[in-house]
């Protein structure tokens, strides 16, 4: 396994002062879940240090959270890798992003207002847009945009904050690949549920939402299978 940091200007040094130990971490996660460095990667402290621009301590506190936390492997003898998810980790973590995304969609449809409709109209003509455009990044962005504004309009903060965890994570397991497989179909369903939502229809915007996480998770399994 390669032991490189990541590609050249993928982060820049950290500049103080502040909280060091928090941006370091932040860093390395954004570096993670953007895939610049890689599942399986091995992670050696002294070259993020000098990538980040700082000591070494606060890169080993913060590998340390991430092995915690799931992002890292840490090995005896061996040092810290980027966990390589697996397919079930990935099929358990779609699930909850159901039940979480379903509860959403159905506290949405009881408060959104019309510029919460519009919003999230809006969002899906960009979204189409890009699809047509092959622009997968843009796609991908407006997509957790799209999502994020349903949770948004769902009014539950508690709500917000674990699904905000979870679909981190799940973008982390996806690819280019699977958001250009599913997009066109993504954002039709898109526009079935904002207009379940403007309909307050809470039934309807929680099946749809249902339907909807359930294709994004076979897709997932299309691209794990390829």
């Amino acid at each position: 396994m390669s032991s490189q940091g990541p590609p050249q200007g993928a982060v820049p040094r950290l500049v103080r002062p502040g909280p060091l130990r928090e941006r370091v971490y932040e860093a390395l996660l954004e570096l993670i879940t953007t895939r610049a460095l890689p599942p399986g990667r091995h992670l050696v402290e002294t070259e993020l240090a000098g990538h980040l621009g700082v000591s070494r301590q606060p890169v080993r506190e913060a590998l340390q959270r991430l092995n915690t936390e799931g992002w890292v492997d840490l090995r005896p003898a061996q040092g810290a890798f980027v966990h390589e998810p697996t397919r079930q980790e990935a099929d358990q973590l779609l699930a909850v992003r159901t039940l979480l995304e379903a509860e959403a969609a159905r506290l949405a449809a009881a408060h959104a207002d019309e510029a919460g409709v519009e919003a999230l109209r809006s969002l899906c003509a960009q979204g189409e847009r890009a699809v047509a455009e092959d622009d997968v990044d843009a796609a991908a962005v407006l997509n957790v945009r799209f999502h994020a504004k349903v949770m948004e309009l769902a009014g539950n903060k508690v709500l917000a904050k674990l699904a905000a965890q979870v679909d981190r994570r799940v973008r982390w397991y996806r690819t280019p690949v699977a958001d250009r497989q599913c997009g066109g179909r993504s954002w039709a369903e898109h526009r079935g549920l904002a207009d379940a939502i403007a309909d307050r229809d809470q039934q309807g915007a929680t099946r749809l939402m249902r339907e909807h996480t359930g294709h994004t998770r076979a897709c997932c399994h299309e691209q794990a299978q390829s």
